[in-house]
């Protein structure tokens, strides 16, 4: 049969592409030292594979790599847990391991039960395509000693899915919310970068899950897959187009212009006052409590850009933002360290901003001459 390239096909292709770039893009050794950053990226690539396994059986490309044939199911059941994971994470700084392994239960309990079918001839995974895609087409004929779809877990295939995104968009959405109220920000008008991130997060999944409900009420057998993968492949462009947007890129100051902020006395009385404003959310709001804390989050914090915040820093308070945000850290730890004996390092270490306990071990030490443990020993 001619192969199907339609506008569907490049769109979902171009969604692939996209997927896989960004996941390398948050894989990177510098973002992937936060463990949020590599929940997103694999969500990014589970929303690959099944893009994937949609154009190879919309195309019919498939015809050459049969083996692709719901392949890709237990990405799917992925997407929910990967987005509880993110949530978490932006909330923890990390995913506690027994909600890890409970949470991705269910995933591997369903990849267990498609192994049949996956080790199955190319003729039973052949025709399961054509009952898709081209149901008034032959089937093959085929002898197998046992069946296929033994566990009747495959043949809910979508219908799990879509309980699984309703779940997690309701279980991710009450953290949200918690995280938000702890704020007392508005999800519309979100105060910092993180619950942005947060409010972006669950109306992107949360438009996914109604796309393809919407999809399986009017395509009972499966046959509007190409329509969920376009749907995916728009969450894949609005996560480039947020990231994008979000980047320091666009926040370049001309040299011409740095020079004249410099040299200006209104500039530099400008500065004074910037450097007020960022002594007094530090010490206010201590934004750099949270593990996602970053130069781009101060400068929205302090309605400014990114330069102008590193330059005051590096020029005003004579330290590196990361060296400036140790100490404010460093400071808070050493409180909970004398008057919060119950709590373990770890969860100190969480607490003042820090992902891994190393990190901030390596810190105190830095600026104390001690360790967490020595100094909390200290009369």
């Amino acid at each position: 049969m001619p192969y199907r390239l339609d506008l569907f096909a490049i769109f979902i292709f171009l969604g692939i592409v996209q997927a896989v770039f960004l996941s390398l893009f948050f894989f990177s050794e510098e973002n992937r030292k936060q463990s949020f950053n590599i929940y997103q990226g694999f969500f990014l690539l589970s929303v690959a594979c099944c893009l994937l396994e949609v154009f190879m059986l919309y195309t019919g490309y498939v015809i050459h790599a049969l083996y692709l044939v719901d392949f890709s199911e237990p990405m799917a059941l992925l997407l929910g847990p990967l987005f509880y994971f993110f949530v978490i994470a932006l909330k923890q700084g990390h995913v506690p391991k027994k909600t890890f392994w409970l949470h991705i239960l269910f995933p591997i309990i369903y990849t267990l039960s498609l192994i049949p079918f996956l080790v199955a001839p190319n003729d039973v995974k052949y025709n399961a395509w054509l009952v898709a895609y081209h149901p008034d087409l032959p089937l093959r004929e085929w002898n197998l000693s046992y069946d296929p779809w033994m566990f009747g877990l495959t043949e809910w295939h979508t219908v799990l899915v879509l309980i699984s995104l309703v779940i997690y968009v309701c279980v991710g959405g009450f953290e949200i919310l918690k995280s938000f109220r702890a704020k007392h920000s508005s999800f519309w008008k979100p105060e910092t970068y993180t619950l942005r991130i947060m409010r972006d997060s669950i109306l992107q999944i949360s438009t996914l899950a109604l796309a393809i409900l919407l999809v399986k009420l009017f395509n009972e057998n499966d046959t509007g897959d190409h329509l969920s993968a376009a749907f995916g492949a728009v969450l894949v462009y609005s996560t480039s187009f947020l990231v994008i947007k979000n980047s320091n890129f666009f926040q370049q100051i001309p040299i011409a212009t740095d020079k004249r902020y410099k040299g200006s006395n209104l500039e530099a009385a400008e500065i004074e006052r910037l450097t007020s404003t960022l002594k007094r959310i530090m010490d206010e709001q201590k934004p750099f409590l949270q593990i996602s804390f970053s130069l781009p989050v101060l400068a929205q914090l302090s309605k400014s850009n990114v330069h102008l915040v590193s330059q005051v820093i590096n020029e005003k308070i004579g330290k590196t933002f990361f060296e400036w945000v140790a100490e404010h850290r460093i400071e808070e730890a050493k409180k909970l360290l004398k008057n919060q004996a119950h709590l373990k390092i770890e969860e100190i270490a969480e607490q003042v901003g820090y992902s891994a306990k190393s990190s901030f071990n390596t810190s105190f030490k830095k600026l104390t001459g001690l360790t967490p443990s020595e100094y909390r020993n200290t009369d």
